[in-house]
């Protein structure tokens, strides 16, 4: 017998663990951490309800935090089979586990010194090193090639656009197809593919990140260079929370175009983020796995001006002249971006800028339902700046294109069941399946297990 335990992603957004078992081998599928909420984040700290050593391999779609954030606890803990991913999602998740354990540690470290944390010691979750270690675990996967799986799988990586090496996981075992969304892509995006469409599956797992909203439609371009000229008008700072890998390279296409186009001539661009630097450099190792031409992928690399070292990041704070400051992390939950809202938050001159999803829980969505004061370090930051939200820059697929995506597949499953979503976000798209399709949808509980 097939069985499907949701570990994670059930009956929320963050932490994506998806399992399935059969004839005594185990196969996880993401292994992401939780964020957002404090009861969630807690989650992390808690034992997995199984063993991380009788895991006997991981399938990783995508190298985001929510999705691959929780591998080097998990090696640490025991795991010792494959990570199975694409190669860009191998290069990615490098880059964001290693920059995950060091800020773990630095934050750890900054507050033992400063003594804002409960916990004395203030302890990380996992350090570099075990994220170096669990580099080690990953086996690359090209997309559309079959390989084998412990216990006689077969998995197979197909284009899920949303960001760098993103993938839907095809696996066929024990006599069932079970199809993995992962999170889907927006459908003409002009840096990432499209979502590839599965034709044949006897069991669905889609992320309802979306499940109950339509992204505004908009020339994202022209109200970006919108937001950024009104700001400049009044001498202030745009800053912009970013997620490094995926939309700050989206951000800076649009910026190239405003540019292209004679406008935000003689406004600084900043991008400070290591990581985002890093992932920027990516869209040239990787040209099969997006849209750009290498003569545009050259070009946006080259529109703003990189910071890598604190000391330049803290120069780009100090300075009261008008700029764009894309930085991480796109919610607002740490990083150096924490350290720009503190000095731009408080000034009405400045605009404070999301540009994707802000999960529950997280500074991003206190600001953007009209939060006065955030907290950071241990400190109350008033909040008196613009606050502005580019919904539609968003790289998740909205419900409109999740129902695309569902739409390709030439028959009903037996059953799908609908994850990695706030539940009225998940409950609107099970009833819209419902409605629109007839399909057998289930709106999984935290370690609920069903027999495939």
């Amino acid at each position: 017998m097939l069985t499907l335990t949701s570990l994670g992603g059930a009956g929320t957004v963050t932490g994506s663990k998806h399992l399935l078992s059969h004839g005594g081998k185990r196969i996880l599928i993401d292994c992401g951490l939780f964020q957002g909420l404090k009861n969630l984040r807690e989650l992390n700290w808690a034992p997995l309800p199984i063993k991380p050593s009788s895991i006997d391999a991981v399938v990783l779609t995508h190298a985001h935090l929510d999705h691959s954030g929780y591998l080097p606890k998990l090696v640490r803990d025991g795991f010792r089979g494959r990570i199975f991913a694409t190669d860009a999602t191998r290069d990615v998740a490098e880059m964001i586990l290693k920059d995950s354990g060091y800020l773990q540690e630095k934050d750890a470290d900054y507050a033992n010194r400063k003594g804002f944390s409960k916990h004395k010691p203030a302890l990380p979750l996992y350090g570099i090193h075990d994220a170096e270690r669990t580099v080690e675990f990953f086996s690359p996967v090209p997309f559309g090639e079959s390989v084998q799986l412990p216990g006689g799988a077969v998995l197979t990586f197909r284009h899920a656009g949303h960001i760098l090496g993103a993938a839907t996981a095809d696996i066929e075992w024990a006599g069932r197809r079970v199809a993995f969304s992962g999170d889907l892509g927006r459908y003409g995006d002009p840096v990432m593919l499209d979502p590839e469409p599965i034709l044949e599956a006897d069991y669905i797992v889609v992320e309802s990140t979306y499940g109950n909203r339509v992204h505004e439609p908009g020339d994202t371009t022209e109200l970006l260079g919108a937001v950024i000229e009104r700001t400049v008008q009044r001498g202030g700072t745009v800053v912009i929370p970013a997620f490094a890998v995926g939309r700050a390279q989206s951000l800076l296409y649009h910026l190239w175009k405003l540019k292209t186009a004679g406008r935000l001539s003689n406004i600084p661009i900043y991008l400070d983020s290591p990581m985002a630097i890093d992932a920027t450099d990516l869209l040239h190792a990787h040209r099969a796995d997006h849209r750009l031409t290498p003569e545009v992928c050259g070009a946006i690399c080259g529109i703003a001006t990189y910071t890598r070292d604190v000391e330049g990041s803290k120069a780009i704070t100090a300075s009261r002249y008008p700029k764009v400051v894309i930085s991480a992390s796109g919610m607002a939950t740490g990083g150096r971006v924490l350290h720009h809202l503190k000095v731009f938050a408080p000034d009405q001159k400045n605009t404070v800028l999301f540009s994707g999803f802000q999960a529950a829980g997280t500074r991003g969505r206190a600001m953007l339902q009209g939060a006065r004061e955030i907290k950071i370090h241990g400190e109350w930051i008033p909040v008196r700046a613009e606050v502005d939200d580019l919904a539609m820059l968003s790289a998740h697929a909205d419900a409109n294109e999740l129902m695309r995506w569902l739409s390709g597949f030439r028959h009903g499953p037996s059953r799908i069941f609908i994850v990695h979503g706030e539940p009225e976000a998940a409950e609107a798209l099970r009833v819209r399946i419902d409605k629109d399709l007839g399909w057998n949808a289930t709106v999984p509980r935290q370690d609920q297990a069903f027999d495939l």
